[in-house]
């Protein structure tokens, strides 16, 4: 068991609990045991897609966590909290509820490398302790300000119209670049003067972006205060909620001992990276961490495959190959 089991995470269930979720699902099928490791933490009150890396491909979790994320989230207006979304306490209220109007005026300020400071409860290291065990234990932080990319950020697919890269149309008829279905905004879509109580947005980010504090950052640029009541992941890299399973279903599959029919295989982490075919003597090279000269092709990372099997990801310069994760398979 090598690849990808992606999870659609429910409210409630921490990242690490997710692994542990998987860990049972293979000691359940039966299967051999394997090393198994999530591709980026999501907060227990998000939902969405989760992707679990078991075998092999604990290898690549890193490069999820490098990867870019999507979101649908909804922010409500006149309420801040500590945490910054349901589950804190209130530290600032405010009567003042923008308009629909002025909530898409902002959005362009908000799109593009921007800088945010991370909310005190998040689980960046303070002087080797978490930031929210500090935060519980009533210290006060004020955490680095970090530079991330909003790739896109958009109200409605019907109202999306900012978006910091690929733009090939108008500045006015600009749409989301990455919008989820239009059912996730609700049925009501406010007119432009209609004061609003909560707005739902969809957000393609890098990596290090806190949707917390996009929240926090767009409610104060509106006059007022805001916090997080719904947040779901809809893509982590190259993994959607099209491939994400319910713990029901991993379970289900467990007990069939047909976890392989949801198993996605290692190459789906890297669907970015081309394939580099190779001879079975060349694959010997590889594998025992020889540089493999004589590679006519372009500069940048590969996938070494060895007719289905994948033997490493190397990196391609002046045609010589170098390993940069080597698979025991």
């Amino acid at each position: 068991m090598h690849g990808w089991i992606i999870l659609d995470k429910p409210l409630g269930l921490g990242s690490t609990q997710g692994v542990s979720a998987v860990k049972r699902a293979l000691r359940a099928g039966g299967y051999a045991k394997a090393k198994v490791g999530h591709g980026g933490t999501l907060d227990p009150l998000a939902t969405g897609v989760l992707p679990i890396a078991v075998g092999e491909a604990t290898k690549l979790a890193g490069r999820m966590l490098d990867a870019s994320k999507e979101y649908v989230f909804t922010i409500r207006f006149g309420v801040q909290t500590d945490t910054l979304d349901l589950e804190g306490k209130e530290i600032a209220s405010s009567d003042v509820r923008p308009t629909m109007a002025a909530l898409e005026a902002v959005l362009a300020r908000f799109t593009g490398p921007i800088e945010q400071v991370p909310p005190a409860y998040s689980a960046l290291k303070v002087g080797g302790e978490r930031a929210y065990d500090l935060a519980r234990a009533g210290e006060e932080l004020v955490l680095a300000t970090r530079s991330v990319t909003v790739h896109s950020l958009c109200s409605s697919p019907a109202r999306g119209r900012w978006r910091a890269e690929g733009v090939t149309e108008g500045e006015d008829t600009l749409t989301c670049a990455f919008p989820p279905p239009p059912s996730a905004f609700g049925s009501h879509l406010p007119l432009a003067g209609e004061e609003i109580s909560e707005v739902t947005l969809a957000a393609h980010v890098s990596k290090g972006t806190y949707i917390r504090s996009l929240a926090r950052d767009i409610a104060r640029a509106l006059g007022t205060v805001g916090h997080v009541t719904m947040l779901r992941r809809t893509r982590a890299g190259p993994f959607g909620l099209d491939t994400a399973i319910s713990l029901d279903k991993l379970d289900e599959m467990a007990n069939g001992r047909a976890l392989e029919d949801i198993i996605l295989p290692l190459r789906a982490g890297l669907d970015d990276i081309p394939a580099l075919p190779l001879s079975p003597d060349q694959a010997g090279a590889l594998r025992q961490g020889r540089v493999m000269v004589g590679i006519v092709v372009d500069d940048g990372q590969y996938f070494a495959m060895l007719d289905d099997v994948p033997v490493a990801l190397v990196e391609v310069s002046g045609r010589e190959a170098r390993v940069v994760r080597g698979f025991n398979l």
